[in-house]
């Protein structure tokens, strides 16, 4: 046995995984968790921490592109599954393992993979076509055009790269500061299935934010879910808070709450509620985050719940999952309406701009959304 065969088999038995949920997806998302977590897996926080790339559903030509383009980013060796259902995890992760162990594989797949500049080069054909042959076209009406994610490109300074440089703004005190257009998801860790944030940053400030759903409406599995939508929140809410402890500690009662009959749910996510009001430094942390009134809240089309500070939407979400859990324990079904949760994208922008991009996860995970909608810009957009 060589060197490399010896590291395939190390780095099988301590892979870490990007689990990538298609919206609508979440339970099979959640078995794959849960199976990799028994394996002994991790979760990678990035495509470069990546050893496995796991795609739960089936994504649209959207979400697929931004797919690829993670696929790229994930160092070697690498192996991709797709997991459509959750009865099939076990048996895509076992997969997984054997081309983790497939040495010959990884040759190939280092010298096949594009270069740098080469997928540089895919990216520019596109806009090349759409622009060949438009020289001394009258654009008139034009001004501002979305072209593919890269606003203002003709004007917009760019690196030997291709990638593009900040450009000026003015900061609120009067005087010129970088403007960086950063689009975050929605491939990203504890965020939102189908999410796309395009951020406007000063610094690490989001002065300007845009939210839309890749690929349109999300396509959710059942018309109602279990408190164990809600676990899934919290334990993402406490992950990005750093607590990852406490988050392990989500995640196996979440899973536990998923099984029909057993009654450990409850008592076990009582005890997470108690030591989460005893961490001081986690109220100190989260406490006057994204502060919402009665009146703030309804403009922004949230339920009556989100009123209060980061640390009192995550109070509330225990609670809830409490009650939720209790419910079922008593013979309720303990499953909630999708409706209930639901939130438009039109109501996120103002609810992260003039956060820096740490703080507005947290609030975005603070506000237990179990469904997004396209807003109303995205539909006018859609449909022209």
């Amino acid at each position: 046995m060589g060197l490399s065969d010896v590291l395939a088999r190390s780095a099988s038995r301590h892979a870490h995984a990007l689990v990538v949920e298609v919206p609508g997806s979440w339970r099979a998302r959640m078995t794959a968790e849960r199976n990799l977590f028994a394996r002994g897996w991790r979760l990678a926080d990035s495509p470069a921490d990546a050893d496995v790339l796991v795609v739960c559903g089936a994504p649209g030509p959207g979400l697929a592109e931004a797919i690829e383009s993670v696929w790229h980013q994930m160092p070697g060796p690498r192996v991709r599954v797709d997991v459509h259902a959750g009865d099939e995890v076990g048996a895509r992760l076992d997969e997984a393992h054997r081309g983790l162990l497939d040495t010959d594989h990884h040759r190939r797949d280092a010298q096949q993979r594009p270069t740098a500049s080469e997928l540089l080069a895919e990216q520019a054909e596109p806009e090349a076509e759409s622009h060949g042959g438009h020289e001394g076209m009258d654009h008139g009406g034009h001004d501002g055009m979305d072209h593919g994610g890269h606003e203002g490109h003709d004007d917009m300074e760019m690196s030997p790269g291709g990638i593009p440089l900040a450009e000026g703004g003015e900061d609120r005190d009067g005087l010129e500061m970088d403007v960086l257009q950063v689009r975050f998801g929605p491939v990203l860790p504890h965020w939102p299935a189908g999410l796309v944030l395009r951020c406007s940053l000063q610094g690490d400030v989001i002065v300007e934010a845009q939210a839309e759903l890749v690929d349109g409406a999300a396509r959710q599995e059942d018309d109602v879910i279990g408190p164990a939508r809600g676990i899934d929140n919290i334990a993402s809410l406490l992950a990005l808070t750093g607590w990852d402890d406490a988050a392990a500690e989500a995640r196996r009662i979440r899973d536990t709450a998923l099984e029909p009959g057993d009654g450990a749910a409850g008592s076990d996510l009582e005890r997470l509620r108690r030591r989460v009001r005893r961490s001081w430094t986690l109220r100190w942390s989260l406490r006057g985050v994204r502060r919402l009134s009665d009146e703030g809240a309804h403009a922004r089309g949230l339920p009556a719940d989100a009123v209060g500070d980061t640390y009192d939407r995550l109070i509330g979400m225990l609670d809830r999952a409490v009650a939720g859990v209790a419910a079922t324990a008593a013979g309720d079904t303990g499953r909630t309406n999708v409706a209930d949760r639901t939130l438009s994208t039109d109501h996120l922008a103002p609810l992260v701009t003039g956060l820096d991009l740490a703080t507005a996860r947290l609030v975005l995970a603070s506000l237990d959304v179990h469904e997004l909608v396209a807003g109303q810009a995205e539909h006018e957009v859609s449909h022209g």
